[in-house]
């Protein structure tokens, strides 16, 4: 069950993975595996929220 304006929000979240995800994994000749895609768009997402140095942090903390 949907609430009545569920479907106006979906454009802005479509708009940001074709920001996030399609720019950087859809250039041309560029072939990945599901693991490496996974991994480059949580990075990418990171920068582009600006918490890409508290990923590093936590990253650090979990190897330590």
């Amino acid at each position: 069950m949907h609430a009545p304006h569920d479907d106006e929000a979906t454009g802005v979240v479509e708009a940001g993975c074709k920001v996030a995800i399609g720019t950087r994994c859809k250039r041309a000749g560029m072939h990945w595996t599901v693991a490496g895609a996974d991994a480059i768009i949580a990075l990418r997402c990171c920068k582009l929220s600006a918490r890409f140095e508290e990923f590093w942090e936590r990253r650090a903390q979990r190897a330590a």
